[in-house]
């Protein structure tokens, strides 16, 4: 074994030979034209985020014109998309700050500049409105600031870029400037104050739902910051709630001119594929803590009777997460929190991240992995294990339901044959004992704790059936029987032949049906 000094030694040789040797500059750093391509089109997966990204600009620039009062408090924030099947091009317009002629080039040919960086801003990282170069044959951006500019417009040739990507390497600054024309155009038609993006030739992918207004319709009504709809119940407690925390920045999004503005997804009422109805009935928000005692986002859950996953249709399913009131990732991006991961696709709610520190990643699609972060989801799990709770106490409920209808129908049927008459008294006494049987089942059940909440409708149920069982019974025979009427010796061998039927048949429902029809021709 090594003595201590020896292990001192080999530890004073190892840090001088890291500090050993002199330092140099580095003279040459390289920044290849990939680095356009990994920001932009290879960066977005679905290509439908093209759309999140815009809005989140908009959002941002119309947040800005409210600062500096260009929009007064009563002013929407307006975002106008235009959808042109027949030239497939896509156009987005806000009436937002927008950008003068003097900073429109600087600000628009920047990468990964963005002077947002540090504000509350929800875009930051300056590579967003790169999004659509690889979903389009042109981008087009334009803007001006007031009616006496010229409108300037740059244009992406995105053909000829991805040409060049291909060709080889290069500086970033050539290629851009090969593939990029900026120029003004006569204010002409335009209004005094906006921005826009226009893609021209979109691409053809995945069902071609970017240039479908009911998918965007759907997709932003997801992850924009768009407002509840007014048929919403909870929406305004919602709004009311968030509001002295969260920026909500809400957007009047409209499609294709469309009256009606693109509102979010939730309703009072949503119903499964089996056809059954979801009510959304009770609102909590809570306030999450963050790691140096301030807020670090505001949950809000709706609850419902927990009897299913929502429909994927319904657009709520899930506890999602959302910065700058923007959805970051998809509705699954806490199921991990469920003790059981399916119990997520049951949930209705949202965490509105407000703590800086807790940071989308570049893709928008999670979160910079960090204590503040780890911190929010530690904060999250009780809310999702009571969430699994309320899922598996309503499974356990709806089990010992079906249980007590079970055994209820049963007694039904069971006290109809009694009813019925049909049977000698040893038959009957012997029903009334299955039927004594269902109904100690069925009182047992009523008196579950799990059933508290419902549980007096049953215990009337159960009630019901023992006092028509007690009055059934009374009397040896059922004297509005037709077989009542018939001699003792003929009258058994009726009832005989009844017993006979009952026992042969699989479906008591069906062999009281075939007596009755015997017993009518009695009469």
């Amino acid at each position: 074994m090594k003595s201590e000094h020896t292990t001192r030694l080999d530890r004073a040789s190892l840090l001088a030979a890291k500090g050993a040797g002199d330092t140099e500059e580095l003279h040459e750093i390289v920044i290849g034209r990939d680095v356009l391509e990994l920001v932009s089109s290879a960066m977005y997966i679905d290509p439908m985020t093209v759309y999140r990204e815009y809005i989140q600009n908009a959002a941002d620039s119309i947040d800005d014109a409210r600062r500096r009062g260009l929009l007064l408090p009563d002013d929407s924030g307006e975002v106008t998309i235009a959808i042109d099947p027949s030239s497939r091009s896509i156009r987005i317009r806000d009436n937002g700050t927008g950008l003068s002629n003097s900073e429109f080039a600087r600000k628009m040919a920047a990468l990964g500049a963005s002077s947002k960086r540090g504000t509350s801003a929800r875009g930051f990282r300056g590579v967003g409105r790169l999004a659509g170069l690889g979903y389009a044959q042109e981008l087009i951006f334009r803007s001006r600031t007031t009616a006496g500019e010229a409108v300037a417009e740059l244009t992406w040739d995105c053909r000829k870029l991805k040409s060049a990507l291909r060709q080889g390497d290069g500086d970033i600054e050539s290629l851009i400037r090969s593939v990029a024309t900026l120029r003004k155009r006569p204010g002409g038609d335009f209004p005094e104050r906006f921005f826009e993006v226009e893609l021209r030739g979109v691409l053809r992918l995945r069902n071609d739902r970017l240039m479908s207004p009911a998918a965007v319709d759907e997709y932003l009504g997801q992850v924009a910051p768009v407002p509840f709809a007014p048929e919403f119940r909870f929406g305004e407690e919602i709004r009311s709630s968030l509001a002295n925390v969260v920026d909500l920045g809400e957007l009047h999004i409209r499609i294709d001119g469309n009256d009606r503005p693109v509102y979010r997804p939730h309703r009072d009422v949503f119903v499964q594929e089996d056809g059954k109805s979801i009510v959304l009935d009770t609102l909590t928000v809570s306030q999450i803590p963050g790691i140096d005692g301030d807020i670090a986002a505001i949950a809000w859950i709706i609850h419902h009777d927990y009897e299913g996953a929502l429909p994927n249709s319904a657009g709520v399913k899930g506890l999602r997460l959302r910065c700058g009131n923007v959805q970051i990732g998809e509705h699954a991006l806490l199921e991990e929190l469920f003790p059981e991961t399916r119990f997520n696709s049951w949930a209705v709610g949202e965490i509105h991240v407000v703590d800086r520190k807790i940071v989308p990643n570049g893709r928008r699609d999670h979160f910079d992995q960090n204590a503040h972060y780890h911190n929010l989801t530690n904060q999250l799990a009780p809310i999702a294990r009571d969430i699994a709770r309320r899922c598996r106490t309503s499974s356990v409920r709806r089990k010992w339901e079906r249980e007590f209808d079970i055994h209820a129908r049963s007694t039904v049927e069971t006290l109809e044959v009694i009813a019925q008459g049909a049977l000698d008294v040893p038959a009957r006494q012997k029903l009334a004992l299955t039927a004594e049987l269902s109904l100690t089942k069925v009182s047992r059940i009523a008196e579950m704790d799990v059933l508290s909440d419902g549980a007096e409708p049953l215990r009337e149920q159960a009630v019901l059936l023992r006092k028509r069982l007690d009055d059934l019974m009374t009397d040896d025979l059922v004297v509005a029987s037709p077989l009542a009427r018939l001699p003792d010796q003929e009258r058994a061998q009726y009832e005989t032949f009844f017993q006979l039927i009952y026992e042969c048949s699989a479906n008591r429902v069906v062999a009281k049906a075939l007596v009755d029809k015997i017993l009518a021709r009695l009469h």
